[in-house]
């Protein structure tokens, strides 16, 4: 069931989402050659839990252990965060996280280059943020679940590239997981219609060669079947009559007990 989410909720969805804009800016100078996964998780878990009421969404969702999911290249989501393979230069390197705050969720994710990347690499990243930026556009009152999906197909043609058609965004709330499921891909005037209160997740995941995943011997990470490139994108999104309101993007700024910078 669709639950549509007043005023006052989505408010309290933005303060989550602004906890995690304020960590991706402060995640980005520590991405660099050197560093682990589990380096940004601890910091992430730190900086999450400095703000009063919030925790990491992930860590203990399903059995997950890290409050990052961190996939480097080949790895398109889910991968735990490790002290045992430092990010070299020339890495990409996906960050999803989540935060919950008074009971409500926010959920976001981008895709960082360690250091100088090639130049596919960075056709990668571009490609799919600006599916991301199309399918958010696409979230108006009026529109279909399907006119999203179709949004990130029209923004990634042409690119030779491929969407990851087995992985899907999602409703959130109260939950990290609510209905409708948000594929990325599909067509216009498909599925629910999109109402005002509906907040949604919206992720595309982009790779350079198959669409096609395998789950890894960890039974989390997941992999494109050949190994290429992936990227992943993501916003928690409001619809509103005034058109989409991006809960994780700029906002006003948050208050954190960590030093910022430290």
């Amino acid at each position: 069931m669709i639950e549509l989410k007043s005023a006052s909720e989505i408010e309290r969805m933005a303060a989550a989402g602004a906890i995690i804009h304020a960590l991706f800016a402060e995640l980005e100078p520590r991405v660099v050659p050197g560093a682990t996964t589990l380096d940004l998780d601890s910091f992430a878990e730190e900086f999450i839990r400095s703000h009063d009421g919030a925790i990491p969404l992930f860590k203990g969702q399903y059995g997950f252990p890290g409050s990052l999911c961190t996939s480097i290249n080949e790895e398109v989501v889910h991968g735990i965060p490790s002290a045992d393979r430092p990010l070299v230069e020339g890495d990409i390197v996906s960050v999803d996280v989540g935060v919950r705050l008074e009971g409500w969720c926010g959920d976001s994710a981008r895709t960082f280059g360690v250091g100088n990347i090639g130049a596919q690499a960075e056709l990668l990243l571009d490609v799919t943020r600006r599916s991301l930026d199309a399918a958010v556009a696409a979230a108006v009152p009026g529109n279909h679940v399907g006119d999203i999906g179709a949004a990130v197909e029209k923004a990634a043609r042409g690119s030779g590239f491929h969407i990851i058609r087995d992985l899907v965004g999602h409703g959130i709330g109260r939950e990290l997981h609510e209905d409708p499921q948000i594929p990325n891909r599909g067509k216009p005037g498909d599925g629910p219609a999109l109402r005002e209160g509906m907040v949604v997740a919206i992720e595309p995941m982009i790779a350079t060669g198959t669409w096609r995943i395998r789950t890894m011997e960890d039974g989390w990470t997941m992999s494109t079947a050949d190994n290429s490139l992936s990227a992943h994108f993501e916003h928690t999104v409001a619809i509103t009559a005034r058109g989409p309101r991006i809960l994780t993007g700029p906002s006003a700024p948050v208050t954190s007990t960590l030093e910022m910078g430290s």
